[in-house]
C-alpha cells in the first residue's frame, strides 16, 4: 500500500511542477495591467476600480478581443 501512495504523491508533484511558468506570466501580466489601469484612473474610486480590473485582467482581455472581432 505504501508504494501506491508514493506513486500518487509523486505523480501529483510532477503535475504541479509544470505550472510554475504560468504563475510567473500571470504575475507579470498583473503588474502590467495594474500600471495600465492605474494610469487611466483619475480619482480615488477609479484607482480602486483599477486594482480590481488588474486582478481580473484576463477577463477584460478576452472581452475586448471578442468585442473587436465581432464588431
Amino acid at each position: 500500500m505504501a508504494n501506491g501512495n508514493a506513486r500518487t504523491s509523486s505523480g501529483a508533484a510532477a503535475g504541479a511542477a509544470g505550472t510554475g511558468g504560468a504563475g510567473a506570466v500571470y504575475g507579470l501580466g498583473l503588474i502590467g495591467a495594474l500600471v495600465y489601469f492605474w494610469q487611466q484612473a483619475d480619482g480615488f474610486v477609479e484607482y480602486v476600480v483599477a486594482v480590481l480590473k488588474a486582478l481580473v485582467w484576463p477577463a477584460y482581455l478576452v472581452y475586448e478581443a471578442f468585442s473587436t472581432l465581432l464588431g
